[in-house]
């Protein structure tokens, strides 16, 4: 008796080839729909799946393949029973099924997609025939990927059959197939029913976290921690979309860094530039090009920057290339690299590139993951900041349009900053950095020493609030001119009455920044 295939695609890549391969290694061809007419077009010997079920499609292809005749071939065991079962009820078996599902999150990605279309486009059929084939992986074969095809018809060719240790692999490879189909379904309809839902809480109560493993990771941040990168499957026009276009591996550590320098770019509609050393910035800074941007943040902290991870929000172009060239960094992050620039970079073969598209739409979660023993913590991503227009100055020194444009720059760049957070700017230009500090007078001591005699006149920016009027006092001995802050301490009172007293601006802008 042949062999029988069920073939049953929405990705059709190679599946012509593929099929042709089966055809000559005697295997009788089940189809649907489109798959059908690709197949039966390319000249192949197909029957359409009503032959075999003999009962018609019904509710506009709704029901085709969720029928006994498919089911039972699939999901019937190789045993005395099942097979007399098959016969009393003229049931064949099939021995290999090839299927990938209705493209609902292309669907859902397309601009002004309408609810109905996307629910017409929940593959059911597919689904339960690719989890029957898993299923019964002892005697079955499931192929959901088309880069599986060649491996499988070279196995079929050279031992007979699919090789057990392969089918299994090839079920797992199915589960989670439907498993990210599934999630994404159910994000889809979770957000469409956010405002709908009677439940205080933002999150479900269960999720399922989607991605795709793209390389295993030389090691994790230190090299006894094995490490692997995943890609999130809606995360398109992100930096886990990212291209890398010249260098050697990226690393664990790299792909951390590369996170926080273009997330600061990402929030300047100017020009920027942000140098990055073990997640915090040493230096960011605007300028009219991306070539004056990068002098600039370099500027800032010349020596932290060696051998830091840099990022755009601009092209490079040949001159910036030449720039960079002149010093060692391990990555440069931007949306576009000219081919001069790509040029004159290749001189640095280690040197990794890597290219993000910027579509002005990223497909980006809403939710911030992190694992802690046992489990993970999810809260809503930091999005954004309080525009500059619902700021409150507290201060009895009133800021002028210029001071607010400074403070703008140094709290969107304190936002990126590990808590607690201290930047200090002047001009579009970070001047100190104090990161990561148990308390927030150590953080402004640091900025104000790496700033030196640049914080005459510099503008200082808080992630959170100051407990107590200790920082402004060793911000106004500097000569700092400004201070934006949250606000919300007990003491706030006692802190606007230092501020009055030392002449310094201050400004509410009432959301915090903290950064774990």
């Amino acid at each position: 008796m042949n062999r029988r295939a069920v073939l049953s695609v929405s990705n059709k890549t190679g599946i012509v080839e593929f099929a042709q391969g089966l055809v000559e290694l005697g295997f009788e061809l089940v189809s649907t729909g489109g798959t059908f007419k690709t197949l039966t077009e390319a000249g192949l010997p197909v029957r359409y799946v009503t032959e075999i079920t003999e009962f018609p499609e019904i509710l506009d292809g709704r029901v085709k393949t969720l029928h006994p005749k498919i089911h039972g071939g699939i999901l019937a065991r190789a045993t005395e029973e099942h097979l007399q079962q098959l016969k009393d009820n003229d049931i064949g078996l099939i021995d290999l099924v090839v299927v990938n599902l209705y493209p609902f999150k292309e669907t859902i990605a397309k601009p002004g997609v309408q609810f109905q279309e996307a629910i017409e486009n929940i593959d059911i059929g597919g689904p339960s025939m690719v989890r029957a084939a898993a299923k019964n992986q002892e005697r079955v074969g499931i192929v959901v990927n088309p880069q599986r095809y060649s491996e499988v018809l070279q196995a079929l060719r050279e031992q007979g059959e699919i090789p057990y240790a392969m089918r299994k692999r090839l079920a797992a490879e199915a589960f989670a197939h439907t498993a990210e189909y599934d999630q994404c379904i159910a994000a889809y309809l979770t957000a469409e029913l956010a405002g709908e839902s009677i439940s205080t809480s933002p999150f479900p109560d269960t999720i399922t976290l989607s991605a795709q493993k793209v390389q295993d990771l030389r090691y994790g941040e230190n090299p006894d921690q094995k490490a692997a990168f995943y890609r999130g499957v809606e995360a398109m026009g992100t930096l886990a979309h990212g291209e890398q276009i010249q260098g050697k591996e990226l690393s664990y550590n790299n792909w951390t860094d590369m996170d926080a320098a273009w997330s600061i770019v990402q929030d300047f509609n100017d020009p920027a530039c942000a140098i990055i050393k073990h997640t915090n910035p040493c230096g960011t800074a605007l300028g009219k090009t991306a070539l004056e941007a990068y002098e600039r943040a370099l500027e800032a902290d010349p020596v932290s920057a060696f051998g830091g991870i840099i990022a755009f929000n601009r092209a490079i172009d040949a001159e910036c290339a030449g720039a960079l060239k002149a010093h060692f960094y391990e990555v440069i992050v931007a949306p576009e690299f000219s081919s001069e620039a790509r040029a004159i970079l290749q001189e640095k073969k280690n040197l990794r590139l890597v290219k993000v598209a910027q579509d002005g739409n990223p497909t980006i979660t809403p939710w911030k993951v992190r694992s802690i023993q046992g489990g993970y913590l999810i809260q809503e991503e930091d999005e954004g900041t309080t525009p500059v227009s619902e700021w409150q100055v507290a201060s009895k020194r009133q800021p002028t349009p210029e001071d607010l444009r400074e403070l703008d720059f140094a709290w969107r760049v304190v936002k990126h900053v590990k808590s607690n957070a201290i930047v200090l700017a002047k001009n579009g230009q970070t001047l100190g950095v104090g990161a990561g500090q148990m308390n927030r007078v150590g953080s402004v001591k640091i900025a104000l020493e790496q700033a030196g005699e640049k914080a005459q006149g510099a503008y200082l920016a808080s992630d959170a609030f100051f407990p107590f009027p200790d920082s402004l006092e060793e911000a106004a001995k500097a000569g700092v001119r400004a201070v934006v802050q949250p606000g919300g301490s007990v003491r706030d009172a006692e802190v606007i009455e230092a501020a009055d007293r030392l002449n310094l601006i201050m400004v509410f802008t009432h959301r915090r920044h903290f950064k774990h």
